[in-house]
């Protein structure tokens, strides 16, 4: 071999090792980035959260329950819940600024964190977790790989919370309250009319959903979507003249979907004489139906959250997260209904119908209407 060959070879060998030598750093570098969020500390977690905070005994708690079973497994991984008092979505993205450095990963549960992609970008080795609300676009930017954004098929959880109201009622009439039409509050409106139109139809009954005249929503394009809402998540007064109202017209089981304003028609409902029930909404609220010795809660209409929280966190030890704007449903067993004996007040005739309906929803043979799929109340796939 001459000279000149030796000192190609030399060459060659060299870039060689080079690249080798850079591939290992590159593999100790991320198995130091899984270590930090892996190892002896754990991972260091927050959820920043609506004023309602972690203790609200709904929402925000069913994702910090999440965290908190995740936390079970992993004893060495932490979780700080932060309160951001205001509700205003700038108040919000700021709360998360505010400590983005101390955490890997962020928690959001709400649509007011929208905005929280912006610091996303601007911090790509931390991960974000979204509840009800996709990350707002930064430039053409819609999806972020430190970014999953859930959100969840409401309509399928109004859906069995409209036919479990068609199913047990005895006056033939019955409602939906609900707090701001936003897309995920018009979505368990339009499932629950979708429900009750389902068991008119399929079995042969007459159920009128009430709407009271003052109350109709518009939606985020405009558009007027009926029904009733309080114009607030946190108005109790206005919950409950609409639930008195609602009973006066004979009304006699009120799905309630208006967060806090809600707490105004379970009073109502409680106050009421006769047999009036309600069904709960997002997770199970059959312990705050307590009336006495009685119980006002016929059975709650459900996102499941907290497995799905625990389950993105997960994949964060476990290397395999991904981001992405996803929207859950009943075929991962999303959406649902309350069904667990000693948690709801169905016969077990209502029930039978439900779980036989729960797999029409799951194979996409029925499809209730929803805020924005292009179906109505009156007109979906499924509905005969």
């Amino acid at each position: 071999m001459n000279r000149s060959t030796k000192k190609i070879v030399m060459t060659l060998f060299i870039a060689l090792m080079t690249v080798v030598m850079a591939a290992c750093g590159n593999d100790s570098a991320n198995k130091n980035e899984a270590k930090s969020r892996t190892g002896e500390e754990g991972l260091k977690i927050a959820i920043v959260t609506s004023p309602s905070g972690v203790d609200d005994g709904n929402f925000n708690e069913d994702n910090y329950k999440g965290i908190l079973s995740f936390i079970e497994k992993n004893p060495t991984a932490t979780v700080k819940a932060v309160r951001e008092e205001t509700g205003d979505p700038a108040a919000a993205v700021q709360a998360v600024a505010d400590i983005v450095a101390d955490y890997d990963v962020i928690i959001t549960p709400g649509f007011q964190f929208a905005g929280v992609s912006s610091i996303a970008v601007e911090n790509p080795d931390k991960i974000f977790i979204l509840n009800d609300s996709e990350p707002a676009p930064v430039g053409d930017q819609k999806e972020f790989d430190n970014v999953y954004a859930m959100n969840f098929a409401e309509q399928e959880s109004g859906f069995f919370a409209g036919m479990a109201a068609a199913l047990e009622t005895k006056s033939n009439k019955v409602a939906v309250v609900n707090g701001i039409a936003y897309p995920s509050n018009v979505n368990y409106q339009f499932g629950f009319e979708s429900g009750v139109n389902y068991v008119n139809a399929v079995y042969g009954k007459d159920v009128e959903t009430v709407e009271l005249s003052g109350y109709a929503g518009t939606d985020v394009t405009g558009a007027d979507v009926g029904g009733n809402y309080a114009g607030s998540f946190a108005d109790e007064a206005t919950g409950k003249v609409i639930g008195n109202a609602l009973i006066k017209k004979g009304v006699d089981i009120v799905f309630v979907a208006a967060g806090g304003t809600g707490n105004g028609v379970f009073t109502a409902v409680k106050e009421a004489k006769g047999d009036v029930k309600v069904i709960g909404v997002d997770v199970d609220q059959y312990d705050e139906g307590v009336n006495g010795s009685e119980n006002i809660v016929l059975t709650s209409g459900v996102k499941f959250m907290s497995m799905n929280i625990e389950k993105v966190l997960n994949s964060v030890v476990d290397g395999s997260f991904k981001g992405g704007n996803v929207v859950l449903q009943a075929d991962t067993d999303s959406t649902g209904f309350i069904k667990e004996e000693g948690r709801h007040q169905l016969s077990q005739d209502t029930l039978s119908k439900m779980n036989e309906a729960y797999e029409l929803v799951k194979n996409g043979t029925i499809v209730p209407a929803s805020n924005f799929n292009g179906h109505t109340p009156d007109k979906f796939p499924g509905l005969k």
